[in-house]
């Protein structure tokens, strides 16, 4: 994620941020990929803290536009759950924008979430027919470690979570070019074999010892949807960590160049290689102060031919390319 610059005075402006470091209300237009001081600001901005601007006064925003059903507020926990959710669903679509999904210029369908209190639950998440279903009770932290170590996963974020069943909705998106589906058969399998039987095979008997071989984690070896969803958030873990680094003003000598634009990075093998190489320099950094690694995964080559074709297709399939 690229940092800010203020445009009302000095200094930085975060993806987060509502105001300036002198209280002056911004909010960021993700057309122009710039922050505004001006309104119309999103309807949402009041409820749930949303940064972004409105077409209109009184009018969503267009990440709070694509959210067609919201927790009710009487649940308790329910709002603040669904703001933390919202945000990183800003995160993860400002981050697929600068590959052009979801904006102006794209000609495809956009998402449709439904933002489910579902309570303690993990039942109903998911994505259907351009629908991504999310239990936005995942923002709560005693609720994600449960399931993380319910699932053995080493790594659940919100953010995480919403590029998995993102993903979905982008392999629904592709799945409509038979050029698209032919050649996702031969790389992740043939996504037609029985889902729910999949599924209840990997929960039942857990995944092969050798997994490791030829999955990014676990969960992707249950059926091939679920690679590919694994792979394409993947994809999009280490692209975005890059992103964040260059744009800190942070270098590394495995970069390519000073200015350098992981999003236009058109070489897999050199993004997923100096994405990679920062992620376990940050792991050790994290380690320092008894936290967790930022990136607890290891790359088989398999895995790196399946991140190499995600890239390609994510990269210019928004537009049809």
């Amino acid at each position: 994620m690229k940092a800010f610059t203020n445009p009302v005075g000095s200094g930085t402006l975060w993806f987060h941020n509502l105001t300036t470091a002198e209280g002056t209300p911004v909010a960021y237009d993700p057309q122009a990929r710039a922050f505004l001081p001006m309104p119309p600001f999103c309807a949402n901005r009041e409820v749930i803290g949303c940064n972004w601007i409105a077409p209109e006064e009184g009018a969503f925003c267009r990440s709070c536009a694509m959210t067609a059903l919201a927790p009710a507020p009487e649940i308790p926990n329910s709002i603040p759950n669904w703001a933390e959710t919202e945000a990183a669903k800003r995160w993860v679509i400002d981050n697929l924008g600068r590959w052009h999904w979801f904006r102006p210029e794209d000609p495809g369908t956009r998402p449709v979430f439904h933002m489910l209190a579902d309570g303690h639950t993990i039942a109903g998440m998911g994505h259907g027919d351009g629908v991504v279903t999310i239990s936005v009770s995942e923002a709560d932290p005693v609720v994600r470690v449960t399931r993380r170590e319910a699932l053995d996963e080493p790594y659940r974020t919100m953010i995480g979570h919403m590029r998995h069943e993102i993903a979905h909705m982008l392999w629904w998106r592709l799945s409509l070019r038979e050029d698209f589906l032919t050649a996702f058969r031969e790389m992740f399998g043939d996504e037609r074999a029985d889902y729910t039987a999949a599924l209840k095979k990997h929960y039942e008997q857990g995944p092969s010892q050798d997994w490791e071989l030829f999955y990014l984690t676990s969960y992707a070896s249950a059926h091939p949807h679920e690679d590919f969803a694994e792979t394409a958030a993947h994809l999009l873990h280490l692209t975005d960590i890059t992103d964040s680094f260059v744009a800190t003003g942070l270098a590394s000598p495995e970069m390519p160049g000073h200015n350098w634009d992981p999003y236009s990075e058109t070489d897999t093998a050199t993004l997923v290689h100096v994405a990679a190489t920062l992620a376990t320099r940050i792991n050790h950094v994290n380690r320092s102060m008894g936290l967790a690694d930022i990136y607890p995964f290891v790359l088989s080559e398999t895995a790196h031919r399946k991140l190499a074709f995600v890239h390609n297709w994510l990269r210019r399939g928004a537009q049809g390319l």
